[in-house]
């Protein structure tokens, strides 16, 4: 039997298996008809490139992929299988047809030497962004008046007493004052957004002119949280009027910076049409996928100083890729030669310095010591443990010893309504209460964002739909609510459909209301980034959900005083260290876990990793062509 013929029910019994979408299934095919010719190879090949970016993947290992399927199958864990060609002549009968090229050439799709292979765009936006990132970190920005930085340095970044090594910080300072772009990594309370005003400041007393400086974040309420922390600091750095006013208090969202457009992939701004900027900063930038990142570098000048913040361990984006996570793979040490230099100008004792390739080694900062969770602190500990993924370690943290952090054994859904009652009416509590007192809608925002639960998953008895019933009904039967309307007072809502018109996006959050100027009516109330309020009526909403319940990925950006966090009481593809460390740390004073322990820890074990060329693009591949080039 030749390969073609060991392959034709491939694309059948993956679909059957539901391992691919009707999507997959359609581009599969037309690939094949693109091709001009009935292809096995290619139609596999083409639904497995198409499905890998739907879940979040950049591209599809082929070589990886048939190693995985043949386990399976001779593991028997799957009910029927089918025989793969060699992965060489897999491989070959894909570059023999006319719709896969290599990279570089323009076609459907792209196979590199590894195997991976790509939608065109995909490899486009990853080649781009690699490229552009690199050019920038070899660049060094204008010189640097060193005696200005250093007594600049001393004044905005004064020795903590709580610091046992370097002040990273600081170092982080000097890094995004001397290069052209800066990545700064910190988990929670590791100051990433002081950190950058005070680079804001380094960087206007080093220049006589006034800087353009833009601050964007991927959502709405990471903007409206980076702009909070801007204007409760910066009165406190004892900047000059003119500095001041060079350093913006207000944040967008990257669509918006961009200028997006309505039911199109294109801004207003790229590569032919610049932002006007000096320095853009983006924070939360572990959310951001490849192609927003790879636009949104496009639309910078050359001269533009950029500014990268965000955690590497938190979930990667809802969309294709994780951007974040590539870049940092190779941070810790910085070059021989810069290391000595940050060195002499922060007066702080650094790690040895280390050869790379890469230029990107000396623009990577990684924040190491948080100033929010004290040596006590359980969500600090537990914080650590699962980004080690040390399951067991976890398992002890939650014994109670702890006030922060604490653990609820959960395995049957009929568990759930016994188990929350108490929880969740305490946690809206104080949130209901201001709303039936008449509190401002600013007050009610308050008291609401002080509490969440918390889902893995959307669908199912522990996940966020259910969730949601629940919750609505345990506050009903507290006479909290009174849920036998639709639009009862304090119903909050998460838009889940952008509406431009509306100004509305995925993910913003309302609260119903009276009506300030006719309480007999209710209205949906808006937060805006700027602290303006907007109501509408709830039939001109698109489309949403009740939102006391929350998946983890939705609540990415935000920050809550307590948080409840429910896992399914099984295992889930969802289910990750990544996940558990996102959900812990969206809590600044406690967190309560409920589910089964052995899906806990089996999470904690396991680590998302997301099929990409970026990490070997920008720290491998430089070691490579600087070898041929000797």
């Amino acid at each position: 039997m030749d390969s073609a013929a060991a392959m034709d029910n491939a694309l059948p019994i993956l679909h059957g298996l539901g391992m691919l979408t009707d999507l997959d299934w359609h581009f599969a095919r037309f690939m094949e008809r693109l091709a001009g010719d009935a292809s096995p190879e290619l139609a596999l090949a083409a639904a497995l490139a198409s499905h890998a970016t739907g879940q979040g993947d950049i591209c599809v290992n082929l070589r990886q992929w048939a190693r995985r399927w043949r386990i399976m199958t001779d593991k028997a864990e799957a009910p029927a299988a089918f025989t793969l060609p060699p992965a060489h002549e897999w491989l070959d009968a894909l570059r023999a047809t006319s719709v896969v090229g290599q990279p570089g050439q323009r076609q459907p799709l792209v196979l590199d030497r590894r195997g991976r292979l790509y939608l065109y765009r995909y490899w486009r936006y990853e080649q781009r962004l690699g490229r552009d990132l690199l050019q920038r970190a070899r660049e060094a920005p204008a010189p640097v008046d060193e005696n200005r930085l250093r007594a600049d340095l001393d004044r905005l970044f004064p020795r903590h007493s709580t610091l046992t090594g370097p002040d990273w910080q600081k170092i982080a300072a000097v890094v995004a004052t001397l290069k052209r772009v800066c990545v700064i990594s910190g988990g929670p309370g590791t100051g990433k957004t002081s950190t950058v005003l005070r680079i804001l400041a380094l960087l206007t007393g080093q220049t006589d002119r006034p800087l353009r400086i833009a601050l964007a974040a991927p959502t709405g309420k990471a903007a409206a949280r980076m702009q909070e922390s801007i204007r409760a600091a910066k009165p406190g750095l004892g900047l000059s009027n003119d500095q001041a006013a060079q350093i913006p208090e207000e944040a967008s969202t990257l669509h918006r910076l961009l200028g997006s457009r309505p039911d199109s992939v294109y801004f207003r701004y790229n590569g032919d049409n610049p932002l006007p900027l000096d320095v853009l900063v983006v924070d939360e930038v572990s959310m951001v996928g490849l192609a927003l990142l790879a636009k949104t570098v496009d639309a910078l000048l050359p001269s533009t100083r950029l500014i990268l913040l965000g955690d590497k361990d938190q979930l990667a984006s809802v969309e294709a890729g994780s951007v974040l996570g590539d870049l940092c793979m190779g941070a810790g040490r910085f070059s021989p030669e810069f290391q000595t230099r940050l060195s002499a100008l922060t007066g702080e004792s650094l790690p040895r310095g280390k050869e790379s390739s890469s230029s990107l080694v000396d623009a990577i900062v990684l924040l190491r010591h948080s100033y929010r969770f004290s040596a006590a602190s359980g969500i600090g500990a537990l914080a650590q443990a699962v980004n080690r993924g040390r399951a067991v370690e976890t398992a002890t943290l939650l014994d109670g010893r702890y006030e922060d952090i604490d653990w609820r054994t959960l395995t049957q859904a009929d568990e759930l309504p016994e188990q929350l009652a108490e929880p969740v009416a305490a946690g809206f509590a104080s949130y209901l209460d201001a709303v039936r007192t008449g509190a401002t809608p600013e007050t009610v925002f308050q008291e609401f964002n002080r509490f969440r639960v918390l889902c893995a998953v959307r669908s199912g008895p522990f996940g966020v739909e259910a969730l949601n019933l629940l919750c609505e009904a345990i506050l009903h039967k507290h006479g909290l609510i009174d849920h036998r309307q639709a639009w009862y007072s304090g119903r909050p809502v998460m838009v889940i459909r952008n509406d431009y018109n509306l100004r509305l996006f995925n993910g913003d959050i309302g609260i119903t209301l009276p009506d300030l100027e006719e309480p007999e009516r209710m209205k949906v109330f808006f937060l805006g980034n700027d602290g303006a309020l907007r109501s509408f009526a709830p039939a001109r909403l698109p489309e949403h959900e009740t939102v006391y319940a929350m998946t983890v990925h939705k609540s990415q950006g935000s920050e809550f005083e307590r948080i409840l966090v429910v896992t399914p009481n099984e295992p889930s593809p969802v289910l990750s260290r990544e996940l558990i460390y996102t959900a812990l740390t969206r809590a600044k004073q406690q967190a309560v876990f409920y589910g089964a322990p052995e899906v806990f820890e089996a999470a904690v074990e396991r680590r998302l990793r997301r099929s990409s060329g970026l990490r070997d693009r920008l720290w491998l591949e430089q070691s490579r062509i600087r070898q041929a080039s000797i």
